[in-house]
């Protein structure tokens, strides 16, 4: 079954921001903003942000491998291995 996503207005945004700071941190789950009753912005934790960038980053260089094997370029296992070590250690 699919998760509700967590909402909030954004008059209570503005009218306690430390208080939806807080549950923003504490969950693992991005935060729907709405106005006007519609979702306007989303808000992460910097930690889920930052797993979400290095997932995207892993992502990204896996479309460009892809790439390069279709142009008859490439990189060795070793090196593509440790390219990706060095992307999942980042923190």
């Amino acid at each position: 079954m699919a998760r509700i996503p967590d909402i909030v207005p954004v008059t209570d945004l503005r009218q306690d921001a430390a208080k939806v700071l807080d549950r923003v941190k504490g969950s693992k789950e991005p935060l729907i903003v709405t106005q006007r009753g519609r979702a306007a912005a989303v808000m992460l934790s910097m930690e889920r942000y930052e797993a979400q960038e290095r997932e995207h980053e892993i992502l990204r260089r896996i479309a460009r491998g892809e790439q390069e094997i279709a142009e008859g370029k490439g990189h060795g296992l070793r090196e593509v291995m440790k390219d990706a070590d060095r992307t999942l250690n980042r923190k």
